[in-house]
């Protein structure tokens, strides 16, 4: 039986950052500033959040992603724009515990654990997600490599020390035709490379959503991560890491507008009576804390998969990454009706909170693939899914240790990734026994009702 936790993680985090109504007036005065909350992401550093972002073989925290989702969860719940400006260095960072060797692996940590920020340079501006088409290049170099083109948009793209570069070494559209660079900026040989400046954004309007371009910049050999044409297969394997741990935002943010619209219902009266009182109120209430428990669920199972059910991931992070955004969306415009015209304006209730993470939380569907990408991975592997099923076989081990919540999980084995799930996925697999199960224990007759035949 793996080690139970004793405390909560979150606990601590939580007590540093202190009463998230208190920081309320100051998260929207950042907002209307469009400026970068630095001086909540350097508590995160002071609290050693970045531990969390680098494998325990590396000098980080023990592995254990159920960890991390809970205190992400606890920033998300105050500020989506602060979590999102600090957890993109763990995003950065994943594909050199995936591909790279010792020595970046090395290096990366300490530079992680220094609280420099990693940036992931995926995104170009004529080509957005579609990798296969990007046109910054890496061109072999007597010395190494030599860049030229431009990333944009790229979260911390300015502010991040260092970033994982997506470049085409190879024929464009093919999928052996880019690589990945860990690069270094201040490595750079000045006037070589540029910053782009900061876009404009709807929500999370003070993150440093900028660019980076590239003159003849020139790459040791060393600065490859993996051999060379398999950035994309790489950049797939870290996407199922960061998809699955995107839910923690959605549940951040859902939670974050439940409890401001809570409130509300319950301090406004109206003909005598408070609005939590009414029988419709209290309905929407009830069925956006069930969603919100849905994707609370989807994200601790997720984050638990990478460790149980890592050759799965391919399966499990879509799903995840489809489900608790669209949940989210749904909550929030549910809320936003029991709100009016308070989920709208900016300096009536809670110094327009509400309006602000609902904002916020509409660049989360986009993050790391759409919606409609990951549905598409999703089909892509129906075919394999749908075989498995009537199997009726899965990895009851690795299940266990999925769903086992509160319990320390195994080490991630990043080699286990795989760009398919050989096996299927056995949350989905394991209903049928579940289901007889419940059937024959004398389970409630409603619960039973809900089992399918």
């Amino acid at each position: 039986m793996p080690e139970q936790l004793a405390t909560r993680p979150e606990a601590a985090l939580d007590a540093i950052l202190g009463d998230p109504d208190r920081s309320a007036r100051r998260v929207a005065q950042l907002d209307d500033d469009e400026e970068f909350p630095a001086r909540l992401c350097a508590l995160l550093d002071d609290f050693g959040l970045p531990a969390h972002y680098v494998p325990a073989r590396w000098g980080g925290a023990p592995d254990d992603h159920e960890h991390l989702l809970r205190l992400w969860r606890t920033v998300a719940r105050r500020d989506l724009s602060t979590m999102t400006a600090h957890g993109k260095t763990y995003l950065g960072a994943a594909p050199v515990w995936i591909a790279g060797d010792p020595e970046q692996a090395a290096a990366t940590a300490a530079t992680v654990l220094s609280g420099n920020p990693v940036a992931w340079a995926l995104s170009e501006p004529d080509h957005g997600a579609d990798l296969l088409s990007g046109s910054l290049t890496a061109t072999a170099d007597p010395g190494g490599y030599r860049l030229d083109g431009a990333k944009w948009p790229v979260n911390n793209a300015t502010r991040g020390t260092h970033l994982t570069l997506l470049a085409r070494t190879g024929v464009t559209g093919s999928a052996r035709g880019h690589s990945l660079f860990l690069v270094d900026k201040a490595a750079l040989t000045p006037g070589t490379w540029r910053a782009l400046p900061k876009a404009p954004t709807h929500g999370i309007r003070g993150i440093d959503i900028s660019g980076i371009a590239f003159d003849g910049a020139l790459l040791p050999k060393a600065a490859l991560l993996g051999p060379e044409g398999t950035g994309i297969e790489t950049v797939l394997r870290t996407l199922q890491l960061t998809r699955t741990m995107c839910a923690v935002l959605s549940l951040g943010a859902g939670e974050h507008a439940l409890r401001l619209t809570a409130r509300f219902t319950a301090q406004r009266v109206i003909q005598g009576h408070p609005l939590i009182d009414r029988p419709h109120p209290r309905s929407v209430l009830g069925r956006c804390a069930a969603l919100l428990a849905a994707t609370e669920a989807a994200a601790l199972v997720g984050a638990r998969s990478i460790h149980g059910l890592t050759a799965e991931l391919s399966v499990t992070s879509t799903v995840v990454k489809s489900l608790a955004p669209t949940l989210v969306d749904s909550v929030l415009g549910e809320l936003a009706e029991l709100l009016g015209v308070r989920s709208y304006l900016t300096g009536v209730y809670e110094h327009g909170a509400f309006q602000k993470v609902r904002r916020d939380h509409q660049v989360v569907s986009v993050f790391d693939g759409s919606t409609p990408v990951n549905r598409s991975a999703l089909a892509q592997q129906f075919p394999r899914l749908a075989r498995a099923f009537t199997t009726g076989s899965h990895d009851a081990d690795g299940l266990a240790e999925a769903v086992s919540v509160g319990t320390r999980p195994r080490p991630v084995d990043h080699t286990a990734l795989t760009l398919s799930s050989r096996h299927g996925c056995s949350v989905v697999q394991s209903l049928p026994a579940l289901a007889e199960s419940i059937a024959a224990r004398g389970a409630p007759t409603g619960l039973v009702g809900q089992v399918p035949r």
